[in-house]
């Protein structure tokens, strides 16, 4: 059952880069501006958040593995209609089956594991998103050096969804399999409004925290090679290959941190994650002549977030109620790409009319406020379960 939800969840991440490495040619083929690849970013970001905060009502009335292989099929449908394309307006119009595909099953699946299993398999879930992301700028690049060009590197990622597609509806059964094996139905989800789930005490904190996770981890990325290169004198060549390292940090933090997650705990790992964190931001500000600590901290600053976005979510369950949490998490996803959408930009807004030495105060910045709020959540959480044990 585990291999399934990773193979899907590796599925999400397959086009997350396609199109940051495909845009310095593909604007070019479609005659746009270097800027409109934010246009797409954010249809493709209101899509994914629409359908994570429906995702408590489409999971009420259709099975988790039935919206994950239509999601993942949805997503491959998308690739091959990026692939025809030609045209940036039909690209927008089909970047909003795409989002809406990814938001579906990244709640739907997240919600799965976090019912169902222990922190280790939430960390490595989160892991295969990152292999994911990690193979699709080769996949994009090889297709790029031949004639194929960037059209080829749509197809090719969607012909991989088509078969992952393909396998999920020939594994359906396979989920209803699990649930009589545990003995149990699978959980019906509670459908709250915003105003509804705000109530819970301690969520909104939960959510002020993963807000400032996912614009800390966004801006991180994005900005990296920019804040290298033009505030610490690096390369371009050298500053590039260490901004891709933050992912790899991510990626392979949650591979080793899982083998540690249900021993230590989430509240514990999320604690130890920010505090990383913030050893890693302090490493990339240090005012020194040389850049590796700049270097060095942005990898720091990937180990530290990789417990980070799987423990929040894992805590969900046991926080709010089992019969919540399919709602919460959606909701917890819709403020996870607000996060990723709206505060990067930001940083390029301020940075433009100051400096791009501003990059790892940025970063303190929602690195303080997220730990802030997550032990302002916990007592709240805690508060609120003593009361229910009084009453």
């Amino acid at each position: 059952m585990l291999s399934i939800i990773y193979l899907a969840f590796m599925s999400l991440g397959l086009p997350d880069a396609l199109l940051g490495s495909a845009w310095p040619i593909m604007r070019q083929d479609l005659g746009v501006p270097l800027s409109y690849m934010g246009i797409i970013y954010m249809i493709v970001c209101g899509g994914t958040i629409i359908s994570s905060l429906l995702s408590d009502r489409i999971l009420r009335r259709f099975s988790t593995g039935i919206v994950t292989a239509v999601s993942v099929g949805m997503t491959m449908l998308a690739l091959f209609g990026f692939s025809v394309a030609g045209n940036f307006y039909l690209i927008c119009l089909i970047a909003i089956p795409y989002g809406l595909g990814a938001g579906a099953v990244d709640a739907a699946l997240n919600n799965y594991v976090a019912l169902h299993y222990s922190s280790k398999h939430m960390s490595w879930l989160h892991a295969s998103w990152g292999v994911g992301v990690t193979i699709s700028p080769y996949i994009m690049s090889y297709s790029l050096g031949t004639k194929y060009g960037w059209e080829g590197g749509y197809f090719s990622a969607g012909v991989i969804q088509l078969v992952l597609t393909a396998f999920l509806f020939a594994v359906l059964p396979v989920w209803k399999k699990a649930a009589t094996k545990r003995g149990e139905e699978e959980v019906k989800p509670k459908v709250l409004s915003v105003r509804q789930a705000l109530k819970f005490k301690g969520f909104p904190l939960m959510l002020v925290s993963f807000f400032c996770y996912c614009a800390l981890e966004q801006t991180a990325i994005i900005w990296a090679t920019s804040y290298l290169n033009g505030s610490r004198g690096v390369d371009p060549k050298t500053a590039a290959s260490f901004g891709s390292m933050f992912c790899i940090g991510i990626t392979v933090g949650r591979i080793l941190l899982g083998f540690i997650a249900d021993r230590l705990g989430d509240r514990f790992m999320i604690r130890a994650g920010c505090a990383v964190t913030l050893l890693g931001i302090l490493l990339v500000w240090l005012p020194v002549n040389s850049p590796l600590p700049a270097l060095i901290g942005l990898i720091v600053i990937g180990f530290g977030n990789s417990p980070i976005y799987p423990c929040i979510i894992h805590l969900t369950p046991d926080s709010f109620g089992r019969e919540n949490s399919q709602s919460l998490v959606g909701k917890q996803m819709a403020m996870a790409y607000f996060g990723n959408t709206l505060m990067p930009p930001l940083f390029g807004v301020l940075a433009q009319f100051t400096s791009l030495s501003l990059y790892p105060i940025y970063l303190a910045v929602f690195g303080v406020i997220m730990l802030v709020s997550f032990e302002a959540m916990v007592k709240k959480v805690d508060a609120a379960k003593s009361e229910a044990k009084t009453e």
